[in-house]
C-alpha cells in the first residue's frame, strides 16, 4: 500500500507540474497525496508512503515538481521542506485519526488541517534558512508567508476538504468499517 501511494503521488506530481504564476512555490496537488496516504493508510504507513516519494527523488529518478526534478542536489531547494513536511503530516494526520474510533467528519477534518498545517510548520523555516543561509537572500519572515504561505492556504484547506470527505468515503466503504484506519481485518 506503502508503494501504491508513493506511484500516486509521483503520477499526481507529473501531471501537476505547471507553476502556479511562476512563483518560486508551484501549486500542487501533492499535499493532498500526502494527507491522504496518512488519513487511508495510517500513521506509519502513510509516513513510509512519503518516504518511498523522497527516497525515488533523491536517488536521482525525475519525480520531484520543479527542476532539477531529481537527485540529492534537490535538498538545497527552499521547497525541498515542504517536502519533508508531507512525510511527518501523513504521519500527524494518520496519528489523529488512529485515536478516533467513531467515523465522524470532524475527526477526519482535524486529521487533513493538522497535516497541512504541519506542512507548512515544516516547510516555511526551509524557506526562510535556504534563502537567507544558503542562496544568500535576504528575505523577511513577512516574505517568507508571502512566497509560500498565502497564495496557497486557501488552496491548502479546500484540499483538506477534499481529503477527509473523501477519506471518510472510502472508510465506509471497507468491509469491515468498525476498524480503525491502520487496523488489520481478521483472516
Amino acid at each position: 500500500m506503502a508503494a501504491l501511494m508513493a506511484a500516486i503521488m509521483v503520477v499526481v506530481t507529473l501531471i501537476t507540474r505547471v507553476p502556479f504564476v511562476l512563483a518560486l512555490v508551484p501549486f500542487s496537488l501533492q499535499p493532498l497525496i500526502a494527507i491522504l496516504a496518512g488519513v487511508l493508510l495510517g500513521a506509519r504507513t502513510g509516513a513510509l508512503s512519503m518516504i518511498v516519494y523522497l527516497l525515488l527523488g533523491l536517488i536521482g529518478l525525475p519525480v520531484f515538481a520543479t527542476e532539477p526534478f531529481g537527485g540529492p542536489a534537490y535538498v538545497l531547494k527552499p521547497t525541498f521542506g515542504f517536502l519533508l513536511g508531507q512525510v511527518i503530516a501523513a504521519y500527524v494526520a494518520g496519528k489523529i485519526l488512529e485515536g478516533h474510533k467513531d467515523k465522524k467528519l470532524i475527526y477526519y477534518l482535524m486529521a487533513s488541517v493538522a497535516g497541512m498545517a504541519v506542512i507548512y510548520v515544516v516547510g516555511l523555516p526551509y524557506i526562510y534558512v535556504t534563502l537567507n543561509f544558503y542562496l544568500g537572500k535576504t528575505v523577511s519572515l513577512m516574505g517568507v508567508l508571502k512566497i509560500g504561505f498565502l497564495p496557497f492556504v486557501l488552496w491548502d484547506l479546500l484540499k483538506a476538504v477534499i481529503v477527509a470527505v473523501l477519506a471518510r468515503a472510502i472508510h465506509q466503504r471497507l468491509p469491515n468499517s468498525s476498524t480503525k484506519p491502520n487496523q488489520k481485518l481478521p483472516s
